[in-house]
């Protein structure tokens, strides 16, 4: 399984995450590796949030995840069953961001289970053909994994990524069976004031990667009073072509629309606007596209408490602050594989359906 896993990673390797690259040695590339390298020069043509840059890096984590010391990481911190009791466990994927459901897919496979996938409508070609990849270098994954259009029927389990909206509807059809259900969670980053014009850069890819529609992507910043929030503005230039997107910029131009048209003077003050970014003074984490909301903080030990209260609300924490848990600018779109979502260990609760399975 690890070697499989480690082939898939190499394969990936060579389509990101900054540039397309051939590898003569991948095994599978007669088959495999047009079809991938097309998928991600077209994918926007059926979703426009995924452009190639989105696509390249997307895959190219991926396939620096999966290299073969990463993958025995992961793995060895469990005891796997001596006489396991495969399960079909349902997984209903999301699509904000290109292949975002195959870490559940990963781990279900990793278990020795067998996956029911639901696809999202809007990333529904990429996770198949990694299958595929799978089932061609090893024939024993043929059979370990199948699709489905419509509702999810014969599982034992269920893993649901949603919205807070789809996760009431999750728990009242999957209630009664083993699940994880998964709510809104965004990224929050903390400033001192001290951050080096590099740290404030790479802040940018935590902000404005896949236009920021992650759940991992910082949509919430703390900055001290005082902060000059014009370096935020300069370090997200790095991105200016989003400003060029038709699709970034219809969001863009209606969000800050709303704001300016709202009758709610409090909508209106303490809006900030680049021309690419609007910066809003808002209490809220999760901001619309084009947007993100900070607050400003006389403590830091004000946003420590914050923070552990609003934890359920938070996915990652990133600052040079030390906090606890959280990570440097320009890592919120890196995780790794023991980085689970919302702090559920996935792979725990898949090995512990072996105790409850039928065979």
């Amino acid at each position: 399984m690890i070697q499989d896993f480690a082939s898939l990673g190499r394969f990936l390797r060579q389509f990101g995450p900054r540039i397309i690259r051939r590898d003569a040695n991948i095994p599978g590339n007669e088959l495999f590796f047009e079809p991938m390298q097309m998928l991600v020069e077209r994918a926007h043509e059926s979703n426009p949030w995924f452009t190639p840059e989105n696509m390249m890096y997307a895959l190219g984590q991926w396939g620096l995840a999966l290299e073969e010391k990463k993958l025995r990481r992961w793995l060895d911190a469990y005891t796997f069953p001596a006489n396991p009791r495969p399960q079909k466990v349902g997984i209903i994927m999301a699509g904000n961001i290109p292949a975002v459901g195959l870490h559940d897919l990963l781990s279900v496979l990793a278990a020795g289970h067998r996956a029911v996938a639901k696809l999202s409508s809007s990333d529904n070609k990429i996770i198949p053909l990694i299958v595929k990849y799978l089932e061609h270098i090893n024939p024993a994954w043929k059979g370990r994994v199948e699709f489905t259009d419509g509702l999810l029927r014969n599982f034992d389990a269920v893993i649901a990524t949603g919205s807070d909206n789809s996760a009431r509807y999750f728990q009242y059809y999957f209630g009664r069976y083993p699940h994880i259900i998964r709510h809104n969670r965004n990224g929050v980053a903390v400033l001192t004031g001290d951050e080096t014009d590099e740290q404030m850069e790479a802040l940018a890819d935590d902000i404005l990667l896949y236009f920021g529609l992650g759940c991992r992507n910082v949509s919430k910043l703390f900055v001290p009073k005082g902060f000059d929030l014009n370096r935020i503005f300069k370090g997200l230039l790095k991105y200016a072509h989003y400003a060029e997107y038709r699709k970034y910029r219809n969001n863009y131009d209606y969000n800050k629309a709303v704001f300016l048209m709202s009758t709610d003077e409090n909508e209106r003050l303490g809006l900030l606007d680049n021309g690419l970014v609007l910066l809003k003074n808002d209490t809220r984490y999760a901001s619309p596209v084009g947007v993100v909301f900070y607050e400003t903080y006389d403590r830091l030990d004000d946003v420590r408490r914050i923070l552990e209260h609003d934890r359920d609300k938070i996915q990652v924490v990133i600052s040079t602050a030390g906090l606890p848990g959280a990570l440097p600018p320009g890592q919120s779109q890196q995780p790794q594989l023991w980085d689970y979502a919302d702090g559920v260990d996935t792979m725990r609760f898949l090995l512990d359906l072996h105790k409850t399975g039928q065979g």
